[in-house]
């Protein structure tokens, strides 16, 4: 072999940055380590259909999420270069604009600041704080809960994330142009909106412990399908989230309404499954 064309480490990341790392690091004399590697020749036409099995059948001793499988989707890889492109303004009373990290592969984010000198990390972090990192089950969860399917979400993250990859690669069939920098926005923005609930509903006085993210994935349901249905076309405002960087007052006082109902159907004493995470899994229950 003299020359190879779009390579693509497929199972070996681990031991390539571990290569890397020490020889960079170390100093280390690499001259005489031998790695064994299959080298598998792959249509370009055929790669999205056959990395993700590549992927699957050599590692039938480890467990890989599902997640792992839809990586290299284009849908992901151009969620990846909005994130690493596109700077978030800044929130009021920050001196500085941040980016959202969209984390295309497992342990990406962590993986990116292990390759910085403590200094470079710093900044890395200053840029890309941790609390702005969307992993692809992060994006599935807000995306399905917002869809109206909390069900769905209730029902993990493997399988919701799976109801999402197929939802999305239908659509990116029909037309990948709605995967556009509006589509990024509004998915930071949902993402801003679900955890700003989240964290309002485990403080607030009602809420005793446990069932939080159902809570949480149904208020985003309901609040989805009560602005849908107050008139036809309504849709929330998700440019201004993005724009503050945080939801409005008056968003998180309905939410909190909002939440309060969810819980209550929720942990109803006549629910028809008493177990209030099965419960929440069933469409009978949204």
């Amino acid at each position: 072999i003299t020359r190879m064309l779009d390579l693509q480490i497929v199972n070996g990341g681990q031991s390539t940055a571990s290569l890397f790392h020490t020889r960079k690091r170390d100093r280390a004399d690499l001259s005489q380590i031998f790695v064994q590697m299959k080298l598998s020749v792959i249509d370009s036409q055929q790669s999205e259909t056959v990395v993700p099995r590549i992927s699957e059948y050599a590692n039938t001793q480890n467990r890989v999420n599902a997640a792992d499988f839809f990586s290299n989707h284009p849908f992901h890889v151009r969620m990846e270069g909005f994130s690493r492109r596109m700077w978030a303004p800044a929130q009021k009373g920050a001196q500085r604009e941040t980016k959202w990290f969209y984390e295309r592969t497992r342990g990406q984010y962590q993986n990116e600041k292990a390759k910085l000198t403590p200094a470079e990390a710093k900044k890395f972090e200053a840029v890309y704080p941790r609390s702005q990192l969307i992993t692809k089950t992060d994006a599935a969860k807000y995306s399905v809960s917002w869809g109206q399917e909390p069900h769905k979400v209730s029902a993990g993250a493997q399988k919701n994330f799976l109801a999402f990859a197929n939802s999305v690669a239908d659509r990116w069939a029909s037309s990948d142009a709605q995967f556009n920098e509006a589509y990024f926005k509004e998915l930071v923005a949902k993402a801003i909106l679900f955890q700003t609930i989240r964290a309002r509903v485990a403080k607030i006085d009602w809420y005793q412990s446990g069932y939080l993210a159902n809570i949480v994935a149904y208020t985003m349901a309901k609040l989805a399908h009560s602005i849908a249905s107050q008139a036809k076309g309504a849709r929330l405002d998700f440019a201004t989230i993005w724009n503050r960087q945080q939801p409005s007052e008056a968003l998180l006082d309905a939410s909190l309404d909002v939440a309060h109902l969810c819980f209550r159907v929720l942990t109803a004493e006549q629910r028809p499954i008493q177990n209030v995470t099965e419960w929440a899994k069933r469409e009978q229950c949204w």
